[in-house]
């Protein structure tokens, strides 16, 4: 499965960007699709988060400006970010959670969720 991230770039304060990640190479349906973000020094934390029955959460930090969604058929998930702020500036990462068939032994199989990354996208903040 490979995730690719597009959209980042340099934004003023107050400006909006808009993220999107798509996945290619994979058969199996969507359980949950992410936006990370690691900023210079800091550990990565989660942004945003939708399920495949659209079930939508937020960190604090980004309640209010941002909006996530996500496409199950098309294995797309979009971050659109507004309001923008200096501390938002990070590489902003898409993770999709994937319902896999898995291989159990001979003759058996058993169904698992297992997480993708994308390379991420650098968004800067800066008038």
């Amino acid at each position: 499965v490979r995730l690719v991230e597009s959209g980042g770039g340099l934004v003023q304060p107050g400006g909006s960007l808009k993220l999107s990640c798509v996945a290619s190479d994979t058969i199996y349906d969507v359980n949950v699709m992410r936006w990370y973000r690691q900023a210079l020094g800091k550990e990565r934390e989660l942004v945003a988060t939708v399920t495949n029955v659209g079930s939508l959460n937020y960190a604090d930090s980004v309640k209010g400006r941002f909006i996530i969604s996500g496409d199950n058929a098309k294995k797309t998930v979009d971050l659109q970010m507004n309001t923008v702020k200096p501390e938002d500036a990070a590489v902003y990462y898409c993770n999709i959670e994937f319902r896999e068939l898995a291989d159990g032994g001979p003759g058996a199989t058993y169904w698992t969720n297992v997480n993708y990354w994308g390379t991420g996208t650098l968004v800067s903040v800066s008038s």
